[in-house]
C-alpha cells in the first residue's frame, strides 16, 4: 500500500483542457486611403435677403409662409396705408398752394414790368418782384418733389420679392407695428448653392490652402449615399466664432440640384492626398479594439473559419478616424478579425463565435425543432 501511494504521488497530473473562448469578429473591408476629414454641413443659398418695409406702420397682411416658393415682384406683405395716403394728400395740397403763389407772383411781375417800361417804378423794384417769382417757382418744385416722396412712401406699404426664391423664415405676424427696416421674411434667392460647415482652428490653414481649387471637396447628402457633388472652398471666416472657436467655411456647390436646408457631409482630403494614395494603394478599416501591440508591432488576431483557431498577424496602421483604424499590409479584404478580447488569446487557440443571448436561444430552439425534439405537455 505504501509503495502504491508513493508511485501515485510521483506521477504528473494531466494538463487542464484549454477552454474554448467566445469572441466577437468582423470581416474587414477596404477603405479610402489617407486621413480625409469629414464635417456636417448645411445647404444654404448663395444670396439670402432679409426683406422688410422701408416705412413704419402696422402689418395687416402677410401672404407667404416659410418654405414657400415665390417669384420676383410677388406681393409678400402689406402695411396699413391710411397714414401714408393722408401724407400724400397733404403733399398734393401743399403743391397746389405753391402753384397758386407762383401764379400770383408771375402776374404781379408782368404788371410791374409794364410799369417799369412806362417809368413809374425803378429797375430795383422790378428785380425784387423777379426774385419773388423765382422763390415761388422753387417752392413749387420743392412741393412736387415732396409729393413724389409721399407717393413712393405709399408704395412702400407693399412688400414685394426682389427676386425669385424660397422663403426660409418668417419673423413678423399680422397686427405687429413694424419699424422701418424690421425684417419680415427671409428670402433665399434661386441660383448657386453653398454648403456651410465649421472647422476647428487647427484645420483653418489647411483649408485656406484649398481655397479656389476646384473640386477639392466632396459633398454627400444625408440619406443619399449613392451620389456625391464636387465643391470648392469659396470663403473662410476671418475670425473664429467667439463661442465655439470654430471657423465658418462656405463651399461652392454651383447649381447642384439640392434642396435648401438639407444636411450634408463634406469630405476634405489632406493636402498630400495624392502622395498618400501612392504610398498606400489600399487600406482596410478595423475597430480600435481589434489592434494590440505584440513585440513592438501592431498585431491582430485572424480567425481561420475552417478550423476555428486564431493566429496573430502583424499590420501597419496608416490612419485613424473616430474609433476605427486604417491599416495596410498583412490583411486581405474578406478575412475575419477578432474585435473583442484580443488580450486573452494565444496563437492556435480554438475559439467560438460569440452570439447574443437572444440570438443563441433562437438558434437552439431552431436546432431542436429541426431534430424533432420537443417538450411533452404536463399532465
Amino acid at each position: 500500500m505504501l509503495v502504491t501511494m508513493l508511485l501515485a504521488a510521483c506521477s504528473q497530473a494531466p494538463a487542464p483542457v484549454e477552454p474554448i473562448r467566445a469572441v466577437r469578429v468582423e470581416v474587414v473591408g477596404a477603405a479610402s486611403p489617407g486621413n480625409a476629414h469629414e464635417y456636417a454641413a448645411e445647404v444654404r443659398a448663395r444670396v439670402e435677403s432679409r426683406l422688410g418695409f422701408r416705412v413704419s406702420g402696422k402689418l395687416v397682411e402677410r401672404h407667404v409662409e416659410a418654405g414657400q416658393a415665390v417669384r420676383g415682384g410677388q406681393v409678400l406683405a402689406r402695411l396699413d396705408p391710411q397714414d401714408l395716403k393722408l401724407g400724400q394728400e397733404a403733399a398734393r395740397a401743399a403743391l397746389a398752394s405753391a402753384q397758386v403763389q407762383l401764379d400770383v407772383a408771375e402776374s404781379e411781375f408782368q404788371r410791374f414790368l409794364a410799369l417799369r417800361d412806362r417809368g413809374f417804378i425803378s429797375s430795383a423794384e422790378l428785380e425784387r418782384r423777379e426774385a419773388t417769382v423765382r422763390s415761388a417757382r422753387a417752392t413749387v418744385e420743392q412741393a412736387q418733389a415732396q409729393l413724389r416722396v409721399q407717393a413712393n412712401q405709399s408704395g412702400y406699404a407693399v412688400l414685394t420679392a426682389d427676386a425669385s426664391g424660397v422663403i426660409t423664415a418668417v419673423e413678423a405676424e399680422p397686427g405687429m407695428v413694424m419699424a422701418s427696416g424690421t425684417t419680415v421674411v427671409r428670402l433665399a434667392h434661386d441660383g448657386p448653392r453653398d454648403a456651410w460647415f465649421a472647422i476647428p482652428e487647427d484645420r483653418a490653414e489647411a483649408m485656406r490652402a484649398l481655397q479656389g481649387r476646384s473640386g477639392r471637396l466632396q459633398i454627400r447628402l444625408w440619406g443619399d449615399d449613392t451620389r456625391t457633388w464636387p465643391a470648392s472652398v469659396r470663403e473662410i471666416a476671418a475670425a473664429a466664432d467667439p463661442v465655439t472657436r470654430t471657423f465658418l467655411v462656405k463651399a461652392d456647390l454651383g447649381r447642384a440640384q439640392v434642396r435648401l436646408g438639407q444636411t450634408a457631409t463634406v469630405s476634405v482630403p489632406p493636402p498630400d492626398a495624392n502622395a498618400t494614395a501612392e504610398r498606400t494603394p489600399a487600406a482596410l478599416t478595423l475597430p480600435l479594439a481589434a489592434v494590440f501591440e505584440q513585440a513592438g508591432a501592431s498585431t491582430v488576431w485572424v480567425l481561420d473559419r475552417a478550423q476555428m483557431v486564431v493566429q496573430p498577424r502583424t499590420v501597419t496602421v496608416v490612419g485613424a478616424s473616430g474609433n476605427r483604424l486604417a491599416v495596410a499590409g498583412g490583411l486581405q479584404p474578406g478575412e475575419t478579425v477578432v474585435t473583442a478580447g484580443v488580450h486573452t488569446l494565444t496563437a492556435g487557440q480554438m475559439v467560438a463565435l460569440y452570439m447574443e443571448p437572444a440570438a443563441g436561444a433562437k438558434a437552439s430552439a431552431a436546432a431542436a425543432t429541426a431534430a424533432g425534439v420537443g417538450t411533452k405537455p404536463s399532465k
